[in-house]
């Protein structure tokens, strides 16, 4: 089953500034919305204090330029033309906006600079160093690539499933029966995987069918309104992939459980399994025990290899008696 390939998120100056101006206590100075369509290139942040020196071989112009108390007493140890040169040079620069922390009151030159290039400044009230962590989180979340997959993701006691299968498997009453088990629906047919720092992938419900299912035969139901609120979650680090096959077109079944198998979503790899289908298996219950046997692994508990250990040893004693 072919997915589509993953997407890498351009930002801009406003979309950042509608996103993250709350949490980060960013204000705008000026009502014209100067230069909100110039783009973010890179999830990160500069302080200017060597470009402000006039020193400009590694600057890095495509990243948000925060100016803090180190900043502003540089300028201000100048006098005011060569403070506004200093000023002017920087604005020349292909830079996506400035932000001044602390609640420092721009000075007008530095406002008349940004607006004659058309670079948005914005006021934040926070220390800067905790602006520019808090800002960098921001932005490794907006940079972080995309990918949809299809199948449904379930959190099963803490242990986020991406169960998949053919049309018709039996993927939704698979679901159902985790959901009256008392787990939690994060997305029905097609999960929005994002990859934070190449490490690990939060899966979410595109917004138009989140909470929602599609059942054959029942149509489309609200999951909240039915299992209760508790039944859903918005978001889940994706911890195993289910496969659900029909049994005969299987050559050969794992028996043994030894060999583990790995799903690739965005470059990163993630537990898989695949469990055969056939008439009477209960597929809830057996993608239930395939994810508390993946939260055994990942607390140092593999059961069939500590079962085939015992069995060496087994065998090892017998032959020397």
């Amino acid at each position: 089953m072919s997915t589509p390939d993953p997407t890498y998120n351009a930002v801009t100056v406003g979309t950042f500034f509608a996103r993250h101006a709350e949490a980060l206590h960013m204000e705008q100075l000026d009502h014209s919305i100067v230069g909100m369509e110039r783009e973010i290139r890179e999830p990160t942040l500069n302080r200017p204090g060597l470009a402000l020196s006039g020193f400009y071989s590694y600057f890095a112009e495509k990243r948000i330029q925060v100016f803090g108390a180190a900043e502003f007493s540089y300028l201000n140890s100048l006098n005011p033309v060569e403070a506004q040169g200093r000023c002017r040079a920087l604005c020349e620069r292909p830079i996506p906006c400035i932000v001044v922390a602390r609640g420092y009151e721009p000075p007008p030159y530095l406002l008349g600079e940004a607006a004659a290039a058309g670079i948005a400044i914005f006021v934040s009230k926070m220390v800067t160093m905790n602006f520019l962590n808090a800002a960098t989180l921001a932005l490794a979340h907006d940079f972080a690539p995309t990918k949809s997959e299809y199948g449904s993701m379930v959190d099963i006691l803490g242990v986020g499933t991406l169960i998949r299968g053919s049309s018709g498997i039996g993927k939704s009453e698979c679901v159902l029966g985790l959901l009256e088990r008392g787990h939690s629906l994060v997305s029905d047919d097609i999960t929005r995987y994002r990859g934070i720092e190449g490490r690990e992938l939060i899966g979410t419900s595109p917004d138009l069918t989140r909470h929602h299912m599609e059942v054959r035969g029942l149509g489309v139901i609200n999951v909240m309104s039915i299992f209760g609120v508790g039944s859903v979650r918005l978001e889940k680090r994706l911890d195993l992939v289910v496969t659900l096959r029909d049994w005969e077109e299987l050559e050969e079944v794992d028996r043994t459980g030894l060999d583990q198998d790995y799903y690739n979503v965005l470059e990163i790899q993630v537990p898989h399994v695949t469990i055969p289908v056939r008439m009477g298996r209960d597929l809830a219950r057996l993608v239930e025990v395939a994810a508390l046997d993946q939260k055994l692994k990942s607390m140092g508990h593999h059961s069939a290899l500590e079962f085939n250990n015992r069995l060496m040893q087994l065998m090892q004693r017998n032959q020397k008696s």
